[in-house]
């Protein structure tokens, strides 16, 4: 049910996510998961806002969780689908299903990467994507996302 005292944003982290710091760090970084997590969650409290974070591995588990999202009423999400980007048709019916407005955040720029890469299944319903940033991409997501709560 719905809280009508205090807005709610989702934060959904894909398959391999729960890895960064240690994975890959060339290009992903070394700030962990829940160093982000933490950090997108401090700043919303800043704001009055309740930012809560939720990470999987498996595709019926997000989809599960979007399906969840709507019915806490949460107002806004923010995505980074990893693997999913270039898969998951259920993902993006999920979120088209729900209505919920949301922003694609990717840590490199998956355009600049290998060509299967560039194509994502979510762009074109995403609210806006922010790529290439690193961990940065999803303080500028948040950022984007409050306003738009406090505005609207």
């Amino acid at each position: 049910m719905k809280n009508s005292k205090s807005k709610s944003i989702l934060v959904l982290n894909g398959p391999n996510l729960n890895l960064l710091g240690s994975r890959e760090p060339e290009i992903y970084g070394r700030e962990t998961l829940l160093m982000i997590e933490r950090r997108l969650v401090a700043a919303g409290k800043a704001k009055g806002i309740k930012v809560e974070c939720f990470q999987t591995n498996h595709e019926g588990v997000i989809v599960d969780r979007v399906q969840q999202a709507k019915r806490d009423g949460v107002e806004f999400i923010l995505l980074n689908p990893a693997a999913f980007t270039y898969s998951s048709i259920a993902l993006r019916d999920a979120l088209t299903a729900v209505q919920i407005p949301f922003i694609e955040v990717h840590l490199s720029n998956i355009h600049a990467r290998e060509p299967w890469r560039a194509h994502s299944h979510f762009t074109a319903v995403a609210v806006g994507s922010v790529l290439g940033l690193g961990s940065r991409g999803y303080d500028l997501a948040l950022d984007y996302a409050m306003a738009r709560l406090k505005t609207g």
